[in-house]
């Protein structure tokens, strides 16, 4: 494919820039290539194109830091124009909005930055596997079409053909299937699987969305923990590069009493603090009432420049 910068004419000389899956790589056609000088004169943006030529390096001043291959350029000797592209309804070098973008998906995911989501969820998915895999886990696939269970929503309906009046329902999850899969003795079974729900679109919602499920027979709660954590760790030391380091642990209760909160947002500094031996003596009784109570608690949030003046406060 002919890049989104098209082509660049210099006196004589054209310039362009070539993409396929990889990437983008610069294309010189040289004047004494008269058949290929014309032919890509007439290029245009998102055609699509091949080349054949001789991958040289760049002089040193002619490096373009800002691109992978920006040390490289190929000197074309032979071109053909594949296939024509008419204007688009997408605009490369500007904004789109996201309705045009969804329209025209599989054009929008020519764009480097949503093809690079795809590559990178492709080595997700083939890291689990793995990791997976050599945890003694079994990949089983389980059925797609099947009957109405009572859970969180709506389940998405399948009219049969052969059955007239009779539906399959779409899985809202493999809830079922996995716990009879331990059942018949395979103690370790994982799925990357789609899950269906008939719900409005919301933030933290959507009808299909993809999952690792995942279920054991005889682990206990810290070897379920111990194990996920060493796959999201290498998960993210592999795709990523960055070392989420030993994930801290702390009980239900403990994280009650530091946050206030059983699904604390540990990036916050902030903690609850004892205060009641401070203020057993005082009149107020909201606050001397519980700090006197075996059972009570008194706690505060230390805001380091957080004072509030008295009209801030009223």
């Amino acid at each position: 494919m002919v890049g989104s910068t098209a082509v660049a004419i210099l006196g004589s000389l054209i310039f362009i820039d070539m993409r396929d899956r990889e990437g983008i790589v610069q294309v010189f056609f040289d004047p004494d290539r008269a058949d290929a000088l014309k032919l890509a004169s007439e290029l245009r943006n998102e055609f699509c194109i091949q080349v054949t030529g001789t991958v040289r390096a760049r002089e040193e001043k002619n490096i373009n830091a800002d691109m992978a291959t920006g040390a490289i350029e190929v000197l074309a000797s032979d071109l053909t124009i594949i296939n024509r592209s008419e204007s688009l309804p997408l605009d490369s070098n500007h904004v789109n909005t996201e309705e045009a973008r969804l329209k025209y998906r599989y054009l929008d995911l020519r764009r480097p930055e949503m093809a690079q989501r795809l590559k990178t969820r492709a080595k997700i998915t083939s890291f689990v596997r793995r990791f997976m895999d050599d945890h003694g886990f079994l990949d089983i696939e389980t059925p797609m079409l099947t009957k109405a269970t009572p859970e969180g929503a709506r389940d998405y309906l399948v009219p049969s053909r052969v059955h007239k009046g009779k539906f399959y329902a779409l899985p809202q999850s493999p809830q079922l299937f996995k716990q009879l899969l331990m059942m018949s003795g395979f103690d370790r079974y994982y799925q990357i699987v789609k899950c269906f729900r008939d719900e409005d679109l919301r933030a933290d919602r959507q009808p299909e969305f993809t999952q690792i499920d995942v279920e054991t027979s005889f682990m206990t709660a810290p070897q379920v923990r111990e194990i996920m954590e060493a796959m999201v760790r290498q998960l993210w030391l592999e795709v990523k590069g960055v070392d989420l380091g030993e994930f801290p642990i702390m009980t239900f209760a403990e994280a009650e009493r530091r946050y206030g909160s059983d699904k604390p947002d540990l990036r916050n500094p902030m903690e609850l603090v004892d205060v009641a031996d401070l203020l057993k003596s005082v009149e107020f009784a909201v606050f001397a009432g519980p700090a006197n109570d075996p059972k009570g608690r008194v706690a505060a949030l230390r805001v380091p420049g957080g004072g509030l003046s008295d009209p801030q406060a009223d």
